[in-house]
């Protein structure tokens, strides 16, 4: 068995090129250029929610506040008559990305410091690339890819935008699992 200890270095490297590579993926590829839509007569569908104060977080509407009014004609209608939807508000004002670019740092650390843990309660010093390489390479792609179909299954989030994230997550495991193959402890 290899100590946790010994896996700091590819725990942190692999994070920051994975960081790097979201950031290529992101920033300068147009391959998530319209993963979300322009709101239909956004201004006026803005002007109409700006003065009910919606406070940030998630919201489904319609909702019921009981789960016997979903049997309700009332209800019924509400979802016949449409929209359906799931909302995320965020605050209001320019949206800065340093917090969240440092949160994400923060989640590759722990995807890679959990793949580390999957891998050394099966791996021993001295094993071969492609053993870590497999084994990291999987665990780091439940990390990065393992919940995104929920969103799809559940709240009928674009399949085409999952799909290109399980395509990025597959890059950012094969960038862990490299980094842990080529710093595997000898």
């Amino acid at each position: 068995m290899t100590a946790l200890h010994t896996l700091w270095l590819p725990i942190l490297l692999s994070s920051v090129f994975v960081f790097l590579a979201s950031s290529i993926v992101h920033m300068l590829l147009p391959w998530h250029k319209n993963d979300f839509k322009k709101l239909p007569e956004e201004d006026k569908a803005l002007d109409a929610l700006r003065p009910l104060g919606i406070p940030p977080g998630d919201y489904m509407a319609p909702r019921c506040a009981e789960r016997s009014e979903m049997k309700t004609p009332e209800f019924a209608e509400k979802l016949r008559k449409g929209p359906v939807m799931v909302l995320t508000v965020m605050p209001s004002g320019p949206f800065t990305m340093g917090r969240s670019l440092f949160l994400w740092f923060v989640y590759l650390i722990v995807v890679s410091a959990l793949s580390a843990c999957g891998a050394v309660h099966s791996l021993p010093v001295g094993a071969g690339y492609h053993r870590v390489f497999h084994l990291v390479g999987l665990l780091s792609f439940l990390g990065y890819a393992g919940a995104l179909w929920q969103s799809v299954i559940w709240y009928r989030t674009s399949c085409c935008t999952a799909l290109k994230n399980t395509v990025d997550a597959l890059i950012y495991a094969g960038l862990t699992a490299g980094t842990f193959g080529w710093l595997w402890p000898r």
